[in-house]
């Protein structure tokens, strides 16, 4: 059930609107109690976060550019723009922006009288910077990268001005910009050098880093000179509530909810869905925020044997009945997707007719494809091949109730014939197995504001690496007709056209059996009952702590 919650960021151009007023699409919060959300906010306190994801190896989200990053970086970096209550790309730390005719060039206007927590003033030259950061490959960047892919140049015009030449249109241009993997910083401070920026980047959000104890917490406190982009009418004072914020990284599940409900920590990251549906009988908060871009999916190789064959890859998907396991383990938190897209991109399609178990079928088409025979232990084999699929996963992005349902598709498909040999690997590992290609299937969240995900995870040019090292077409889709089709899509002015453009695109991933769509990318937090204003989140759903006070 949708329930209003509170998001601050919900300016259109110049006007300002009460942060408080309306729904950030797709995100939805229960109230530990509300005698707590009514209470008069309080000022002070610091409260303790608790991650359950692998601790970022840097701070600065322009580097790599990973979810991780993007939760705790929301706090203390902000966006030229971001989504306001119906879902729509609006200015933030700018204040306008125009597009000339021909779609080449986008010129950009900052608010003025916003610092950096540096003391420096946010001018235009900081557009050019950080642009020429994310484009630098010594910065390793690879989500960011790849959001300003076709930007040539920056000029800025003024000091608060600055134009944007275009290799090509790109109708998604400020939906990357509204992302924390292209968040503004200061000039200054990136100058210090990589290294030392990612001990403490510097922005112009709330908090900023006091200091960083590696594999123990990212120490935050409120920056006193904050001035909020849009003003709320309902608000005394620009500064956050709270004191700080003390991150820390807990990957046990267990320990992580053990530790809220002892009230050692205030908020959790990457509840396991049973924890969900227990906490929110003991009268814990629950805010649930899918993210946006695509959905959580199991993508099969088909850049080498045996998912090189589409019929094999269609055998394999129709062997598995994915909805029992779903509901079997997740509880009702994760309804199950047909589409490619999350649920919160109002340009997805769905065709759940592709995606309906049949193993008669599934037999057949392996009969057809020359895998018919079996070997002693039941798999089949094809010229004294065993028919093995290599499912490297990420124990870091996978909460345990997601590798239980990998154990039951291991399970089915091995009926079918197949042999699914899993393989639990931590997060540098997991990157490292998709850097050589190893795997056949392999689970690999992406999250990006807009229908253009698309093309970063299926457009041919997508199988070469970022400066990262990181390629994001991790199903190798190489097809010219869908390359157009997505190029297209990218550039086009017309809403409709750009539509059908998308939903063209989908359908050919779709029936070709490239992906087996899963759910929306698991995103819920769990949060203690003195913790008050917990809703409020960015263009890719990580929560914001501007608004949350302590009771106690």
């Amino acid at each position: 059930m949708q329930r209003t919650i509170r998001t601050r960021r919900l300016v259109t151009g110049t006007v300002a609107l009460p942060l408080a007023a309306a729904l950030l699409a797709g995100c939805s919060a229960s109230a530990p109690g509300e005698q707590a959300q009514d209470t008069a906010p309080v000022i002070g306190g610091t409260l303790v976060y608790a991650s359950g994801d692998a601790e970022p190896t840097c701070l600065d989200p322009h580097v790599g550019g990973n979810y991780p990053q993007a939760l705790v970086a929301s706090q203390y970096l902000e966006s030229l723009f971001t989504k306001d209550a119906a879902g729509q790309i609006v200015p933030w730390l700018a204040e306008s922006t125009e597009l000339s005719e021909d779609g080449l060039t986008r010129t950009i206007t900052l608010r003025d009288g916003i610092t950096f927590h540096d003391g420096s003033k946010l001018t235009s030259e900081a557009i050019k910077a950080n642009i020429e950061h994310l484009q630098n490959p010594d910065t390793k960047s690879s989500t960011g990268y790849l959001a300003v892919g076709k930007v040539l140049q920056v000029e800025p015009v003024d000091e608060l001005t600055a134009e944007l030449q275009l290799s090509a249109p790109d109708n998604a241009l400020l939906e990357s910009l509204s992302m924390p993997w292209s968040a503004i910083q200061s000039p200054d401070a990136l100058k210090r050098g990589q290294a030392v920026n990612c001990e403490a980047p510097v922005g112009t959000g709330p908090f900023k880093v006091e200091s960083w104890q590696h594999q123990q917490a990212v120490n935050l406190v409120r920056y006193e000179d904050y001035v909020l982009p849009a003003q709320d009418a309902g608000r005394e004072r620009d500064t956050a509530y709270l004191d700080g914020i003390t991150w820390r990284f807990i990957p046990e599940a267990a320990t992580r909810y053990a530790a809220l409900q002892s009230g050692e920590v205030h908020v959790i990251d990457n509840a396991q869905p049973d924890t969900i549906a227990s906490a929110e009988g003991a009268g814990l908060g629950h805010l649930d925020a899918p993210r946006p871009g695509a959905s959580n999916r199991i993508e099969l190789n088909s850049s080498k044997a045996p998912f090189d064959d589409a019929a094999v890859r269609e055998a394999f998907i129709r062997s598995l009945d994915v909805n029992a396991g779903i509901d079997s383990l997740f509880f009702g938190t994760a309804p199950r997707s047909y589409s490619l897209l999350s649920s919160v991109e109002p340009l997805g399609i769905a065709q759940e007719q592709l995606f309906s178990p049949d193993a008669a079928k599934a037999a057949q088409l392996l009969d057809d494809a020359g895998w018919g025979e079996r070997d002693a232990e039941g798999y089949r084999v094809k010229d004294g091949q065993r028919l093995s699929l290599d499912f490297p996963v990420s124990t870091n992005q996978s909460v345990p109730a997601e590798q239980s349902l990998f154990e039951q598709i291991q399970a089915s498909a091995k009926e079918a014939g197949f042999e699914v040999r899993i393989q639990l690997l931590d997060l540098s590992s997991w990157y490292g197995a998709l850097a050589e290609h190893k795997y056949n299937m392999v689970s690999a969240p992406y999250t990006k504001v807009g229908p253009s995900v698309l093309q970063v995870i299926f457009h041919s040019d997508s199988t070469t690496p970022a400066p990262s090292g990181y390629f994001a077409n991790n199903a190798q889709v190489t097809d010219d007709e869908l390359d157009d089709l997505l190029t297209r899509a990218g550039q086009t002015n017309d809403a409709a056209e750009r539509e059908q453009l998308y939903a063209q695109a989908q359908r050919i991933v779709l029936e070709g059996h490239y992906v087996l769509p899963l759910y929306d990318q698991q995103n819920h937090f769990l949060y203690g009952k003195d913790v008050a204003g917990m809703g409020a989140t960015t263009a890719v759903s990580s929560p914001i702590y501007y608004d949350v006070f302590l009771t106690n």
